[in-house]
């Protein structure tokens, strides 16, 4: 998931294509006496006793979780929610395929999510937040289409737009990768999301930013007949072209030209650390040659004020009194 500068590589990596290899052995682990239960109204959540109280916490937001866009109130539903106390057990639970930048991880084949407890970070403030929500929207997104598979990019694209879309400040880096030639194909990310932290960056704003222009306009209503059509014709081509009037192709087309236009040149430079230490240099610069001005121009009225003692004021000392001004020039009184 991409977030704000200060936490942009903390990312959410949903497990779309199926469970981890350990995942069979999660149950009997979770149902031991390590593990402790708490059951809410929406979600069964399994914790250590270390983690009681963040556990306890973490229920009540998930119960309280607001109505996904475009999808009923009753998904998700029996959500199983697991609190790993550390890496270690992050990636025990998980089979350790989870690269180690994740902020947690959705399995919806299992309607579940994992979720570290002590890394630096807290899963009740505004980041923890957003991550919940968003492996929520993958389960509710996931529940409701059934058997239906969704393109990787729109999946990421709409946990991400539900929970709370992406930073306007990283699109400039999309403009740049579109100039460049570097932006993926949407269509590849179905087959595999990458799994460097840097591809995975630009995967991740790439689904935010694309989910975000196509529901832009219609909202959650356009969302809402979107999705249905696509449950009744069971065809995401068909269901995208019959609501928005485009295909695929032409989809990440006409998103290509939005970001071109829209986050243009101008806005990459003023988004980049380079322009602001060159815009820097031209003012200090401009301060030195108006500073050299003014001294230029100080010196110039200096050397026109007339001096405060005259020559001809001054005594002759070769001879027995002052000097005489010139003719027409009156001594003072």
């Amino acid at each position: 998931m991409i977030r704000s500068a200060a936490s942009l590589l903390v990312v959410v990596l949903a497990l779309a294509q199926g469970p981890p290899p350990l995942f069979a052995q999660m149950p009997d682990s979770l149902a031991g006496e390590e593990y402790l239960t708490r059951a809410g109204s929406r979600a069964t959540i399994h914790f250590v006793r270390e983690d009681s109280l963040l556990a306890l916490r973490v229920l009540d937001l998930i119960d309280g979780q607001a109505p996904l866009p475009g999808l009923p109130d009753s998904f998700p539903s029996r959500v199983t929610a697991v609190i790993a106390h550390g890496p270690q057990a992050f990636d025990e639970l998980t089979g350790g395929v989870v690269p180690e930048w994740r902020a947690g991880v959705a399995i919806p084949s299992a309607n579940m999510f994992i979720v570290p407890s002590d890394e630096g970070r807290s899963l009740v403030d505004r980041e923890g937040r957003r991550t919940l929500r968003h492996e929520w929207a993958h389960l509710g997104l996931h529940a409701y289409l059934g058997d239906l598979r969704a393109p990787r990019w729109f999946d990421e694209g709409y946990a991400q737009w539900v929970s709370g879309g992406f930073e306007a400040g990283e699109a400039w880096r999309l403009r740049v990768l579109l100039a460049l030639g570097r932006a993926p194909p949407m269509d590849s990310l179905t087959l595999r999301w990458p799994s460097g932290r840097e591809e995975a960056r630009t995967a991740y704003l790439l689904a935010a930013s694309a989910v975000t222009y196509l529901l832009e306009p219609g909202g959650e209503r356009g969302l809402e007949l979107f999705l249905d059509r696509w449950r009744e014709q069971r065809s995401f081509d068909e269901a995208l072209r019959t609501t928005f009037g485009v295909t695929p192709g032409r989809l990440e087309t006409d998103w290509a030209r939005h970001v071109r236009a829209r986050y243009g040149w101008l806005f990459v430079l003023s988004h980049s650390a380079l322009f602001w230490a060159l815009l820097a240099l031209v003012l200090l610069f401009m301060v030195r040659v108006r500073k050299g001005r003014n001294r230029e121009k100080l010196a110039r009225m200096r050397a026109s004020e007339l001096p405060d003692q005259p020559a001809y004021w001054v005594v002759d000392q070769t001879e027995s009194g002052p000097r005489l001004p010139p003719p027409g020039i009156s001594e003072k009184p």
